[in-house]
């Protein structure tokens, strides 16, 4: 079973409708007890990085999400969380990749980052994640904000003369800058990788 954390910051019903089309059982929680039953966890997140770290604190989400075992997936907000910090509010975020999320400077490009994009190096294509994805598959994007490139950076994509992680991994913590529930065949791939790294 497959939890989607429901921390009112997060859009559940795009990445449940992405679940059930794979065939996957899933449920949409904030229930520790039901979270610690789960096989994985998928963390979204859309929003202010400010008010989404707030509500993970009111419900103690936030210090499960680094001590949990479980495989964690963190799509857009949810995977900028999972870094340092965001200028986004000057906000502390949950520290598992190292990094300070930064905004894309609207002089050089529209801001945000919204459409098609595909990856540049570094991509690891052997990280079980990325399983049968190539380096020119699209993935769609919509963020203001980015994190820098990083020792867990298995993906990276370039916009506004930037190139920033598209996808960290370590250990049992991962993200994605992109929507993989909104990429069609690519995205659903990604979404089924993480689904069999959790049996």
């Amino acid at each position: 079973m497959i939890s989607i954390i429901d921390y009112r910051a997060g859009n559940t019903a795009s990445v449940s409708n992405a679940l059930k089309r794979l065939g996957a059982d899933y449920q949409i929680t904030s229930d520790i007890q039901k979270l610690e039953a789960s096989s994985g966890i998928i963390f979204p997140g859309v929003g202010h990085a400010q008010a989404a770290m707030q509500a993970l604190k009111t419900t103690g989400l936030d210090v499960w999400l680094r001590e949990t075992p479980l495989p964690v997936l963190g799509i857009c907000l949810g995977m900028q969380l999972l870094f340092e910090h965001s200028v986004e509010g000057d906000t502390d975020c949950l520290g598992l990749f190292p990094g300070k999320l930064l905004r894309f400077d609207d002089r050089d490009a529209k801001v945000p980052h919204m459409g098609w994009n595909t990856f540049v190096e570094p991509f690891e294509s052997e990280h079980p994640l990325l399983e049968g994805i190539g380096q020119g598959d699209y993935f769609y994007y919509v963020h203001s904000y980015y994190a820098p490139l990083c020792d867990q950076t298995i993906g990276a994509c370039s916009y506004a003369g930037v190139t920033f992680t598209s996808v960290a991994a370590e250990g049992n913590k991962m993200g994605v800058q992109f929507h993989p529930e909104k990429s069609g065949t690519a995205g659903a791939r990604l979404l089924l990788n993480f689904i069999n790294l959790t049996r």
